[in-house]
Protein backbone atom coordinates (compact mmCIF):
# COMPACT_ATOMS: atom_id res chain seq x y z
CA UNK A 1 0.00 0.00 0.00
CA UNK A 2 1.35 3.45 -0.94
CA UNK A 3 1.07 6.17 1.69
CA UNK A 4 -0.11 9.45 0.11
CA UNK A 5 2.62 12.06 0.33
CA UNK A 6 2.08 15.01 2.65
CA UNK A 7 4.05 17.02 5.21
CA UNK A 8 7.14 15.15 6.46
CA UNK A 9 8.84 15.63 9.81
CA UNK A 10 12.22 14.00 9.37
CA UNK A 11 15.85 14.66 8.49
CA UNK A 12 16.35 16.20 5.05
CA UNK A 13 12.63 16.88 4.61
CA UNK A 14 11.49 20.11 2.95
CA UNK A 15 8.15 21.68 3.93
CA UNK A 16 6.63 25.07 3.13
CA UNK A 17 3.93 26.03 5.63
CA UNK A 18 2.11 28.91 3.94
CA UNK A 19 -0.31 30.95 6.08
CA UNK A 20 -2.23 32.79 3.39
CA UNK A 21 -4.33 34.66 5.96
CA UNK A 22 -4.69 34.78 9.74
CA UNK A 23 -8.48 35.19 9.87
CA UNK A 24 -10.49 32.25 11.21
CA UNK A 25 -14.10 31.49 11.99
CA UNK A 26 -13.15 29.69 15.22
CA UNK A 27 -11.46 30.95 18.38
CA UNK A 28 -9.59 27.87 19.53
CA UNK A 29 -8.24 28.36 23.04
CA UNK A 30 -4.75 27.18 22.13
CA UNK A 31 -4.46 28.94 18.75
CA UNK A 32 -0.84 29.80 17.93
CA UNK A 33 -1.68 32.65 15.54
CA UNK A 34 -0.43 35.96 16.92
CA UNK A 35 -1.80 38.85 14.80
CA UNK A 36 0.74 41.31 16.20
CA UNK A 37 3.60 39.12 14.97
CA UNK A 38 1.98 37.43 11.94
CA UNK A 39 -0.20 40.17 10.47
CA UNK A 40 -3.94 40.47 10.03
CA UNK A 41 -4.24 40.66 6.28
CA UNK A 42 -5.34 38.28 3.57
CA UNK A 43 -2.71 37.82 0.89
CA UNK A 44 -3.86 38.62 -2.64
CA UNK A 45 -3.41 35.88 -5.21
CA UNK A 46 -0.58 37.77 -6.94
CA UNK A 47 1.44 37.80 -3.71
CA UNK A 48 0.72 34.13 -3.05
CA UNK A 49 2.00 33.28 -6.52
CA UNK A 50 5.12 35.45 -6.17
CA UNK A 51 5.95 33.99 -2.77
CA UNK A 52 5.43 30.43 -4.00
CA UNK A 53 7.73 31.20 -6.93
CA UNK A 54 10.45 32.12 -4.42
CA UNK A 55 10.38 28.50 -3.23
CA UNK A 56 10.09 26.96 -6.69
CA UNK A 57 13.66 25.71 -6.91
CA UNK A 58 13.57 21.92 -6.57
CA UNK A 59 9.85 22.27 -5.88
CA UNK A 60 9.30 18.57 -6.55
CA UNK A 61 11.17 17.85 -3.29
CA UNK A 62 9.05 20.25 -1.22
CA UNK A 63 5.74 19.59 0.52
CA UNK A 64 3.45 22.63 0.48
CA UNK A 65 0.88 23.13 3.22
CA UNK A 66 -1.76 25.88 2.98
CA UNK A 67 -2.82 27.17 6.40
CA UNK A 68 -4.46 30.14 8.08
CA UNK A 69 -6.27 31.05 10.17
CA UNK A 70 -8.65 28.95 8.16
CA UNK A 71 -7.29 28.75 4.60
CA UNK A 72 -10.62 27.82 3.01
CA UNK A 73 -11.87 31.30 3.97
CA UNK A 74 -9.59 32.62 1.22
CA UNK A 75 -11.71 32.86 -1.95
CA UNK A 76 -8.62 32.40 -4.17
CA UNK A 77 -7.43 29.17 -2.53
CA UNK A 78 -8.42 26.98 -5.52
CA UNK A 79 -6.43 29.22 -7.87
CA UNK A 80 -3.46 29.17 -5.48
CA UNK A 81 -3.61 25.36 -5.37
CA UNK A 82 -3.63 25.08 -9.16
CA UNK A 83 -0.73 27.52 -9.43
CA UNK A 84 1.26 25.46 -6.91
CA UNK A 85 0.48 22.27 -8.82
CA UNK A 86 1.77 23.85 -12.03
CA UNK A 87 4.94 24.82 -10.20
CA UNK A 88 5.51 21.16 -9.41
CA UNK A 89 5.43 21.00 -5.62
CA UNK A 90 5.92 17.44 -4.44
CA UNK A 91 2.69 17.46 -2.46
CA UNK A 92 -0.04 19.95 -1.63
CA UNK A 93 -1.93 19.77 1.66
CA UNK A 94 -4.73 21.99 2.96
CA UNK A 95 -4.98 22.23 6.77
CA UNK A 96 -8.58 22.96 7.73
CA UNK A 97 -10.91 23.04 10.72
CA UNK A 98 -13.50 21.22 8.63
CA UNK A 99 -15.90 24.03 7.80
CA UNK A 100 -14.61 23.94 4.19
CA UNK A 101 -15.73 27.39 3.11
CA UNK A 102 -16.41 28.51 -0.46
CA UNK A 103 -17.38 24.93 -1.42
CA UNK A 104 -13.68 24.11 -1.67
CA UNK A 105 -14.32 20.38 -2.22
CA UNK A 106 -16.36 21.26 -5.32
CA UNK A 107 -13.64 23.52 -6.76
CA UNK A 108 -10.56 21.28 -6.51
CA UNK A 109 -9.93 17.64 -7.27
CA UNK A 110 -7.91 14.82 -5.65
CA UNK A 111 -5.43 15.26 -8.50
CA UNK A 112 -4.80 18.84 -7.35
CA UNK A 113 -4.80 18.39 -3.55
CA UNK A 114 -2.86 15.47 -2.16
CA UNK A 115 -4.36 15.68 1.34
CA UNK A 116 -6.98 17.58 3.29
CA UNK A 117 -5.75 17.60 6.89
CA UNK A 118 -8.43 18.18 9.52
CA UNK A 119 -8.05 19.33 13.13
CA UNK A 120 -9.84 17.71 16.05
CA UNK A 121 -8.77 18.11 19.67
CA UNK A 122 -11.00 15.54 21.28
CA UNK A 123 -12.57 12.18 20.52
CA UNK A 124 -15.92 13.46 21.79
CA UNK A 125 -17.98 16.53 21.07
CA UNK A 126 -17.74 17.76 24.67
CA UNK A 127 -13.94 17.61 24.83
CA UNK A 128 -13.27 19.00 21.36
CA UNK A 129 -15.82 21.81 21.51
CA UNK A 130 -14.53 22.97 24.90
CA UNK A 131 -11.27 23.79 23.12
CA UNK A 132 -12.36 24.65 19.57
CA UNK A 133 -15.89 26.01 19.99
CA UNK A 134 -19.48 24.80 19.95
CA UNK A 135 -20.39 22.77 16.90
CA UNK A 136 -16.78 22.30 15.75
CA UNK A 137 -16.73 18.54 16.34
CA UNK A 138 -19.82 17.69 14.31
CA UNK A 139 -18.84 20.08 11.52
CA UNK A 140 -15.33 18.66 11.26
CA UNK A 141 -16.51 15.04 11.28
CA UNK A 142 -19.01 15.87 8.56
CA UNK A 143 -16.29 17.62 6.55
CA UNK A 144 -14.04 14.59 6.78
CA UNK A 145 -16.86 12.35 5.59
CA UNK A 146 -17.54 14.60 2.63
CA UNK A 147 -13.86 14.74 1.65
CA UNK A 148 -13.50 10.96 1.91
CA UNK A 149 -16.64 10.42 -0.18
CA UNK A 150 -15.16 12.60 -2.94
CA UNK A 151 -11.98 10.56 -3.05
CA UNK A 152 -9.63 12.96 -1.25
CA UNK A 153 -6.86 11.62 0.96
CA UNK A 154 -7.41 12.84 4.51
CA UNK A 155 -5.43 13.09 7.71
CA UNK A 156 -6.26 14.20 11.22
CA UNK A 157 -4.27 16.49 13.54
CA UNK A 158 -4.71 16.20 17.31
CA UNK A 159 -2.96 18.74 19.54
CA UNK A 160 -2.35 17.08 22.89
CA UNK A 161 -2.58 19.19 26.05
CA UNK A 162 -3.55 18.56 29.65
CA UNK A 163 -7.09 19.48 28.59
CA UNK A 164 -7.51 16.51 26.25
CA UNK A 165 -4.78 13.94 26.96
CA UNK A 166 -7.35 11.61 28.53
CA UNK A 167 -9.29 11.61 25.25
CA UNK A 168 -6.41 10.16 23.25
CA UNK A 169 -7.27 6.58 24.21
CA UNK A 170 -10.63 7.02 22.49
CA UNK A 171 -9.13 8.10 19.18
CA UNK A 172 -8.40 4.64 17.65
CA UNK A 173 -12.10 3.82 17.42
CA UNK A 174 -13.01 7.26 16.07
CA UNK A 175 -10.27 7.18 13.43
CA UNK A 176 -11.52 3.83 12.19
CA UNK A 177 -15.01 5.25 11.80
CA UNK A 178 -13.81 8.39 10.01
CA UNK A 179 -11.71 6.61 7.42
CA UNK A 180 -8.75 9.00 7.57
CA UNK A 181 -5.46 7.85 6.09
CA UNK A 182 -2.98 9.32 8.58
CA UNK A 183 -2.91 10.63 12.15
CA UNK A 184 -0.68 13.44 13.43
CA UNK A 185 -0.22 14.00 17.16
CA UNK A 186 1.13 17.40 18.19
CA UNK A 187 2.10 18.72 21.60
CA UNK A 188 0.88 22.05 22.88
CA UNK A 189 3.46 24.82 22.65
CA UNK A 190 3.71 28.15 24.41
CA UNK A 191 2.70 30.17 21.37
CA UNK A 192 -0.15 32.54 20.67
CA UNK A 193 -3.03 32.13 23.09
CA UNK A 194 -1.52 29.17 24.91
CA UNK A 195 1.46 31.34 25.89
CA UNK A 196 -0.90 32.92 28.43
CA UNK A 197 -0.44 29.89 30.66
CA UNK A 198 3.04 31.17 31.57
CA UNK A 199 1.40 34.10 33.30
CA UNK A 200 -1.47 32.00 34.59
CA UNK A 201 -3.98 33.59 32.23
CA UNK A 202 -4.62 30.73 29.80
CA UNK A 203 -8.35 29.93 29.54
CA UNK A 204 -7.59 26.24 30.07
CA UNK A 205 -5.01 26.63 32.82
CA UNK A 206 -1.72 24.76 32.63
CA UNK A 207 -1.76 23.18 29.19
CA UNK A 208 1.63 21.55 28.94
CA UNK A 209 1.64 17.80 29.56
CA UNK A 210 3.86 16.32 32.25
CA UNK A 211 6.66 14.09 30.98
CA UNK A 212 5.41 11.01 32.81
CA UNK A 213 1.90 11.34 31.40
CA UNK A 214 3.16 11.96 27.88
CA UNK A 215 5.45 8.93 27.91
CA UNK A 216 2.84 6.57 29.33
CA UNK A 217 0.10 7.63 26.91
CA UNK A 218 1.25 8.96 23.54
CA UNK A 219 3.62 6.20 22.30
CA UNK A 220 1.18 3.50 23.42
CA UNK A 221 -1.81 5.05 21.64
CA UNK A 222 0.31 5.70 18.53
CA UNK A 223 1.16 1.99 18.37
CA UNK A 224 -2.50 1.03 18.83
CA UNK A 225 -3.57 3.26 15.95
CA UNK A 226 -0.77 2.01 13.70
CA UNK A 227 -1.79 -1.58 14.45
CA UNK A 228 -5.26 -0.69 13.17
CA UNK A 229 -3.74 0.27 9.80
CA UNK A 230 -3.28 4.04 10.09
CA UNK A 231 0.24 5.56 10.08
CA UNK A 232 0.92 7.88 13.01
CA UNK A 233 3.40 10.73 13.40
CA UNK A 234 4.15 12.21 16.81
CA UNK A 235 6.94 14.25 18.44
CA UNK A 236 9.44 12.44 20.65
CA UNK A 237 9.60 15.52 22.93
CA UNK A 238 11.66 13.91 25.69
CA UNK A 239 15.06 12.39 24.91
CA UNK A 240 17.31 10.47 27.28
CA UNK A 241 20.46 12.44 28.15
CA UNK A 242 22.61 10.08 26.04
CA UNK A 243 20.42 10.37 22.93
CA UNK A 244 21.60 12.59 20.09
CA UNK A 245 19.81 15.90 19.67
CA UNK A 246 19.33 17.30 16.17
CA UNK A 247 17.82 20.65 15.20
CA UNK A 248 15.60 20.71 12.12
CA UNK A 249 16.96 24.19 11.44
CA UNK A 250 20.25 22.47 10.60
CA UNK A 251 19.21 19.11 9.13
CA UNK A 252 15.88 19.86 7.40
CA UNK A 253 14.27 22.66 5.39
CA UNK A 254 11.07 23.97 6.97
CA UNK A 255 9.64 27.41 6.21
CA UNK A 256 6.70 29.03 8.01
CA UNK A 257 5.37 31.94 5.95
CA UNK A 258 2.98 34.54 7.39
CA UNK A 259 0.90 37.26 5.67
CA UNK A 260 3.07 40.09 7.00
CA UNK A 261 6.01 38.62 5.08
CA UNK A 262 7.87 36.99 7.94
CA UNK A 263 9.37 33.58 7.24
CA UNK A 264 10.45 31.48 10.21
CA UNK A 265 12.43 28.24 10.28
CA UNK A 266 11.34 27.24 13.80
CA UNK A 267 7.73 27.45 15.04
CA UNK A 268 8.85 28.09 18.62
CA UNK A 269 10.16 31.47 17.47
CA UNK A 270 6.93 32.72 15.93
CA UNK A 271 5.89 34.98 18.81
CA UNK A 272 9.06 37.02 18.38
CA UNK A 273 10.55 39.19 15.59
CA UNK A 274 13.54 36.89 15.14
CA UNK A 275 12.50 35.37 11.80
CA UNK A 276 15.41 34.34 9.60
CA UNK A 277 13.84 35.43 6.28
CA UNK A 278 11.26 37.91 5.04
CA UNK A 279 9.42 38.95 1.91
CA UNK A 280 10.04 42.55 0.91
CA UNK A 281 8.21 43.72 -2.20
CA UNK A 282 7.65 40.04 -3.04
CA UNK A 283 11.39 39.26 -2.83
CA UNK A 284 12.71 36.79 -0.26
CA UNK A 285 15.56 38.33 1.73
CA UNK A 286 17.66 37.32 4.73
CA UNK A 287 16.79 39.08 7.98
CA UNK A 288 19.30 41.09 9.96
CA UNK A 289 21.16 39.30 12.71
CA UNK A 290 20.61 38.22 15.40
CA UNK A 291 17.82 35.92 14.29
CA UNK A 292 16.65 32.38 14.89
CA UNK A 293 19.28 30.90 12.57
CA UNK A 294 22.01 32.07 14.94
CA UNK A 295 20.39 30.20 17.82
CA UNK A 296 20.22 26.94 15.85
CA UNK A 297 24.02 26.76 16.02
CA UNK A 298 24.08 26.60 19.82
CA UNK A 299 24.60 23.30 21.60
CA UNK A 300 23.29 22.92 25.15
CA UNK A 301 22.77 19.93 27.46
CA UNK A 302 19.01 20.54 27.46
CA UNK A 303 18.74 19.79 23.72
CA UNK A 304 16.54 22.38 22.00
CA UNK A 305 17.91 25.84 22.72
CA UNK A 306 14.67 27.52 21.64
CA UNK A 307 12.71 25.42 24.14
CA UNK A 308 15.18 26.42 26.85
CA UNK A 309 14.74 30.10 26.01
CA UNK A 310 11.02 30.24 25.29
CA UNK A 311 9.21 27.45 27.12
CA UNK A 312 11.46 25.98 29.84
CA UNK A 313 8.52 24.72 31.90
CA UNK A 314 8.91 21.16 30.59
CA UNK A 315 12.53 20.88 31.74
CA UNK A 316 13.78 19.43 35.01
CA UNK A 317 17.21 19.04 36.55
CA UNK A 318 19.06 16.64 38.81
CA UNK A 319 20.51 17.72 42.15
CA UNK A 320 23.90 18.31 40.49
CA UNK A 321 22.31 20.77 38.06
CA UNK A 322 22.48 18.57 34.96
CA UNK A 323 19.31 18.10 32.87
CA UNK A 324 17.29 14.98 33.68
CA UNK A 325 16.50 14.66 29.94
CA UNK A 326 16.76 16.56 26.66
CA UNK A 327 13.95 18.21 24.74
CA UNK A 328 13.81 17.03 21.12
CA UNK A 329 13.31 19.33 18.15
CA UNK A 330 9.57 19.74 17.64
CA UNK A 331 9.99 19.31 13.88
CA UNK A 332 11.74 15.92 13.95
CA UNK A 333 9.14 13.31 14.83
CA UNK A 334 8.57 9.62 15.26
CA UNK A 335 6.59 7.78 12.59
CA UNK A 336 4.82 4.54 13.40
CA UNK A 337 3.69 2.66 10.31
CA UNK A 338 1.22 -0.22 10.09
CA UNK A 339 2.87 -3.61 9.59
CA UNK A 340 1.49 -3.74 6.03
CA UNK A 341 3.46 -0.58 5.14
CA UNK A 342 6.79 -1.62 6.65
CA UNK A 343 9.23 -2.92 4.09
CA UNK A 344 10.94 -6.15 5.12
CA UNK A 345 14.69 -5.96 5.69
CA UNK A 346 16.69 -8.00 3.18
Amino acid sequence: MTIPRTVAFSRNSANVFFHILTRCNLKCRHCYINPEQHGQGTLPLAAIQAWLAAFSENSHTKNLIFLGGEPTLHPELPAAIRFARRMGFGSITVDTNGYLFHDILEKVTPAEVDTFSFSLDGATRAANDRIRGQGAFETCVAGIGKAVSKGFNTSLIYTVSSANLDELDKMPALLGDLGVGRFFIQIIGLRGKSAGQEAGTSPLGQLQVARSKWLETVPRVARMIAESGIPVTYPRVFLDPVEKFECAGLVAHNYFIFPNGRVYRCPLCEDFPIHSLAFEENRLVTSARLNESDFFQLSIPEGCVMNRLIQPHNLSYREDGTPAYKIACCLLKEEVKPASQVRPVD
